[in-house]
């Protein structure tokens, strides 16, 4: 298992939801603190580390985003 996916004891967040909520943050600043389309999102997280769409979707859900 990569330990990009192990939580941390911290918060219990993983290095990738961590960058997630990183690279949102990010892009709600950039639009005004508009919603930001998952497309968008998924585009930018893939410069970080691949994740699939469905994937991000999901761990979105789980982070308790609304679709």
């Amino acid at each position: 298992m990569s330990d990009d996916r192990i939580p941390d004891v911290r918060d219990g967040l993983t290095r990738e939801q961590r960058v997630v909520l990183y690279v949102l943050s990010q892009l709600q600043q950039e639009r005004g603190d508009h919603n930001v389309p998952t497309t968008l999102l998924w585009g930018r997280v893939c410069e970080y580390f691949y994740i699939s769409p469905q994937d991000l979707s999901e761990m979105l859900a789980q982070l308790g985003a609304r679709k």
